[in-house]
């Protein structure tokens, strides 16, 4: 969900400025970007759990990539966070009109569609209901949605999932680890950022959701109507044969 189709960190940082202010907020932020910066001219691998687990507060809440934040400033960000009622229905759409676009094709080529979040409770409904309400207001009827934690690569074999779409590395890691499914990484970094051993562990990459779903309705085209994209489709994602949705 976040980082893939909801926009979880601007809101957080706009959260973070009622907590800290603003001018603390641009110095954590442009720290951040240093720290980014200095990171690009090495090989990045993906964060190891404890590396992960050591960034998150509280236990299944996501790191903060433009914040570089304490994990005390997180817990006491998060803590204003969850006082908040109904937050999680207060983000905006990453691609304005992705879901919809999604919801049409799904329902087209009766996709069955599972959203997995991490997101921590906040004031008012659940966070499984106000994804629900969220994912109706943006054009996705009766969503499936799963509040999860672990591994995504467990949770993939556990559902028999095809494929898996997600904005963190080590996320597709677990997928492709754990699980037989197929994992594409949403990665609007800069490319140098791409931790080095992606594409040898065979996870696809795509820049936006717009992309990814392209992708996965030319996989679930039969190969006879384009050939040459199918090739050139099954090369970017690692696939020896085309895979379902």
């Amino acid at each position: 969900m976040d980082g893939v189709l909801a926009d979880m960190e601007s809101e957080l940082v706009r959260q973070a400025e009622i907590v800290f202010g603003e001018p603390m907020t641009r110095r954590l932020q442009e720290r951040g970007d240093a720290d980014k910066s200095d990171a690009s001219d090495q090989p990045t691998d993906p964060p190891t759990d404890s590396q992960t687990s050591a960034e998150t507060a509280p236990d299944n809440a996501s790191p903060l990539l433009k914040l570089d934040m304490t994990p005390r400033q997180q817990r006491k960000l998060w803590r204003h966070v969850e006082s908040i009622e109904n937050f999680w229905q207060t983000l905006k759409e990453l691609e304005p009109g992705v879901i919809a676009r999604l919801a049409a094709i799904a329902s087209e080529r009766r996709w069955e569609i599972i959203f997995l979040t991490k997101r921590p409770r906040s004031a008012g409904y659940t966070a499984q209901v106000q994804t629900q309400r969220w994912l109706e207001s943006k054009g996705f009827k009766l969503p499936s949605v799963y509040v999860v934690q672990g591994s995504r690569g467990r949770i993939a074999a556990a559902l028999d999932l095809d494929i898996v779409v997600d904005d963190r590395p080590e996320n597709c890691l677990d997928v492709v680890v754990d699980s037989k499914a197929r994992a594409i990484l949403v990665w609007r970094e800069d490319e140098k950022q791409l931790p080095a051993n992606t594409s040898r562990l065979g996870i696809g990459v795509v820049k936006s959701v717009a992309e990814c779903l392209d992708i996965l309705t030319q996989l679930d085209s039969p190969p006879r109507e384009q050939p040459r994209v199918m090739d050139r489709v099954m090369r970017l994602l690692g696939l020896k044969e085309p895979a379902s949705a």
